[in-house]
């Protein structure tokens, strides 16, 4: 486990990053717009549930790849900061009123919608998008220290504080949706600098991971 300084950034940023709009917050909200807040904590609970698929293939998979390949590293390292370069320049072209490409959210019949679909929904939203799992290969390995005695636990662990940590950030995502539907010109303002901000954070893990050393070497 990282120390308490990388513990408490690791954090910071799960939080930040989580209160970044994207598909899972996208169907989190437009549930909770039409169903009301108790239908947007469901969803959220079935995408953080998707999340939970991801941690532990991504654990698995990174630790074989750490622990038998510096090639698979040499690889993993280039493709995991492209993406997050690549996902905090789109991030800061949309909060400057450019197209992000976001997946829209799932649009839901107008009849009600039992939670248990809504739940099924969130979760497949999330396992189906296959950026989740490079997302977690990109950002986690970073805080387990080079001489971590086992990296898979290490992954686990705070792939776990991860996903606990976006709980609250969803669910409050839900609130807002429910309670305030006819301020959405404000909460837009306010994803902008979140994007902003979301955005050189990307930037600053894919440089950071493009540096980094093989800790097999």
């Amino acid at each position: 486990m990282p120390d308490t300084a990388h513990l408490l950034v690791f954090i910071a940023a799960g939080w930040l990053l989580n209160l970044t709009p994207g598909p899972d917050v996208l169907y989190i909200v437009n549930t909770a717009l039409k169903g009301g807040v108790r239908a947007g904590v469901v969803a959220a609970l079935g995408i953080v549930s998707g999340c939970f698929v991801h941690v532990f293939a991504a654990a698995f998979g990174v630790g074989a790849l750490l622990a038998t390949s510096a090639t698979a590293f040499t690889v993993l390292k280039w493709g995991g900061a492209a993406y997050l370069v690549w996902m905090g320049v789109k991030l800061l072209m949309a909060s400057q009123g450019v197209s992000s490409g976001m997946t829209p959210a799932p649009t839901q019949s107008p009849q009600p919608v039992s939670l248990v679909t809504l739940y099924q929904r969130g979760f497949l939203t999330n396992v189906l998008n296959p950026k989740v799992a490079l997302f977690f290969l990109a950002f986690v390995p970073q805080f387990i220290a080079h001489d971590a005695p086992n990296k898979v636990a290490a992954f686990l662990l705070l792939g776990l504080l991860f996903n606990i940590n976006s709980l609250p950030v969803n669910f409050a995502y839900a609130w807002l949706a429910a309670r305030a539907a006819q301020r959405l010109q404000t909460v837009q303002r306010a994803m902008r600098w979140m994007d902003r901000v979301a955005g050189l954070m990307f930037v600053g893990f894919g440089l950071k991971l493009a540096m980094s050393d093989n800790p097999s070497a």
